[in-house]
């Protein structure tokens, strides 16, 4: 054999390897890598009505499945953000007094998050919104 082909052989079994490798697709069992997105910096604004100013401030993240959608929520993210600021200025102090008056406002902002996102993306791309911090100045 000559050296020439000596080589090619060489690389051609060191190269096998590598492209058996990148051509495996993931296992079914395998979790997919989830994400939170933190909307920094929080929102701050007025809510409500009346001669009194009322203030809210809410800490969100957004969980995503993939890094694919990580990148496309981050991208829309001042869409997002203003959705949101809407929805919480038009809360009421009836709206946000318990419990689950708060777990409906998550639900709503989740909904409309994902309306957003399924508008320009064509899918809704988070899976869930979450309240790291939320804070209501009555």
């Amino acid at each position: 054999m000559t050296l020439v082909k000596r080589l090619t052989a060489l690389l051609l079994a060191l190269t096998l390897p590598l492209l058996a490798m990148a051509e495996e697709e993931p296992k079914g069992d395998e979790t997919p890598k989830v994400a939170y997105i933190d909307l920094v910096p929080s929102l701050v604004g007025n809510y409500g009505a009346g001669p009194r100013l009322k203030y809210y401030k809410a800490d969100i993240s957004l969980r995503v499945a993939s890094t694919d959608a990580e990148i496309k929520v981050t991208r829309h993210e001042p869409l997002i953000r203003n959705q949101l600021i809407m929805l919480f200025s038009q809360q009421t102090d009836e709206t946000l007094g318990s419990p689950e008056a708060k777990e409906q406002l998550r639900q709503e902002a989740l909904k409309q998050v994902q309306q957003v996102l399924h508008g320009e993306e064509g899918q809704p791309l988070v899976d869930d919104l979450l309240f790291n911090n939320l804070i209501f100045q009555p």
